[in-house]
C-alpha cells in the first residue's frame, strides 16, 4: 500500500526520487498525463524504506538498477498540481544515484519505456536549461548547481499559494 491519502481536494504523498546526473545533465521523465518533466521515482509503500522505494521505482520505470550514492534532501513541498488542481502536501527524499553499472547512458538523449502499459518519455536535460523547462520540482532549477555535501531538510511552498498554505497548516 502506497503511503498516500486524500482529503477532498487535498492529498498527502511520501515519495522517493532518483537524481540521475551525467555530464551536466539530469535524467527527467514525463508521461501522457503530465505536460511537465519530473524525476524518476514514486511513492514509498507502507513498511518500505525510502531507499528500497527509490531502487524499486528505478527498476520499474527505467528497467535498470542504479546504486544509491547518498541522500541529498528531504523536501517538504506544498503545491497545487498543474493538471488535477489537487493541493499536495508531499514529503520527498531525493537520492543521488550511480548509473555506472547500468545501460542507461547507452539509451541516448531521449528514450521511451513502458511501465504497466503507460509510456514514460525520458530525456537528459542540461542543468543550464532547466530554468526554461516545464520541470518540477522548482527548487532544483537552481539547487542542481550546488548539491549539498550533507543531507538537508528543506521546505518548498509554491509562491502563488504561500498564504493559502499558511491558512491550510493552521486550520489542521
Amino acid at each position: 500500500m502506497d503511503i498516500t491519502f486524500n482529503n477532498g481536494n487535498e492529498k498527502f504523498n511520501y515519495r522517493a526520487c532518483a537524481m540521475i546526473i551525467n555530464d551536466g545533465k539530469i535524467l527527467a521523465m514525463k508521461d501522457g498525463s503530465s505536460p511537465y518533466f519530473y524525476l524518476p521515482g514514486g511513492r514509498v509503500k507502507l513498511g518500505e524504506t525510502a531507499e528500497a522505494a527509490v531502487l524499486r521505482e528505478c527498476k520499474e520505470e527505467l528497467f535498470a538498477e542504479p546504486e544509491i550514492m547518498r541522500p541529498l534532501w528531504l523536501n517538504q513541498a506544498f503545491f497545487t498540481e498543474d493538471v488535477s488542481k489537487i493541493r499536495f502536501h508531499e514529503i520527498c527524499i531525493y537520492f543521488l544515484m550511480d548509473i555506472s553499472k547500468t545501460d542507461i547512458l547507452s539509451r541516448g538523449d531521449k528514450f521511451i519505456l513502458s511501465e504497466n502499459g503507460q509510456e514514460h518519455s525520458f530525456e537528459w536535460l542540461p542543468f543550464e536549461k532547466l530554468e526554461k523547462e516545464y520541470f518540477y520540482p522548482e527548487f532544483l532549477k537552481k539547487d542542481i548547481f550546488n548539491l549539498p555535501d550533507t543531507f538537508e531538510i528543506r521546505t518548498e511552498i509554491e509562491e502563488n499559494i504561500i498564504d493559502e498554505v499558511k491558512e491550510w497548516i493552521h486550520s489542521v
